[in-house]
């Protein structure tokens, strides 16, 4: 890991530390907490708040939250021995304020501004959670799904031309990233 950006706070909690490739972009504002991994070439933008002291979140490559999201998880519980960790793939856009919350979000999944996500949901590869949606315990999105509302239900299929969109949004914020890092660098 790299020394964190200026204006960034890596807090270890309970024995855990954050681990952050040193690839990732951290914005200033951002605070990461606790038990934390993230991937490779990944982002984390302006006043995030990370916060693992419970369980675990994990963030893998390439995948970005953009700015004022707020991501945490619930520990184990009787009945619920695994608790509610927050794991998220490869390649996966997190809108800005979204709230994330001990669920699974599969490999290019997508999730829109302000949406939220709760515990042991999950967002499927390719799918997406529209803008301001509220996706409830235990809800599971397919592959290439669309979901809205509050509570949020399936709208329709994805056709291939959304799909593109998205990884066009990640390809974005990866260069997105390393032109955010040179600025600050520069500025310092």
């Amino acid at each position: 890991m790299t020394a964190p950006q200026p204006g960034t706070r890596i807090i270890p909690i309970h024995g855990k530390s954050p681990r952050i490739h040193d690839s990732a972009f951290i914005a200033p504002g951002t605070t990461i907490i606790g038990d934390v991994e993230i991937g490779e070439d990944s982002s984390v933008w302006y006043n995030c708040v990370l916060r693992a002291d419970v369980s675990r979140i994990v963030i893998g490559a390439r995948t970005n939250v953009q700015d004022g999201s707020v991501l945490h998880c619930d520990p184990e519980r009787p009945g619920d021995p695994d608790g509610s960790p927050l794991l998220i793939g490869d390649d996966v856009l997190i809108g800005h304020m979204a709230m994330i919350h001990g669920c699974r979000i599969e490999d290019r999944g997508f999730v829109g501004l302000g949406a939220i996500a709760m515990n042991k949901a999950v967002i499927g590869s390719d799918a997406m959670l529209a803008a301001g949606a509220m996706l409830t315990e235990g809800k599971v999105m397919g592959t290439r799904e669309l979901w809205g509302g509050r509570p949020a239900r399936k709208m329709r299929d994805l056709d291939d031309a959304a799909i593109a969109g998205m990884r066009i949004g990640v390809a974005h914020y990866a260069e997105n990233a390393k032109a955010h890092r040179k600025a600050i660098d520069a500025a310092g």
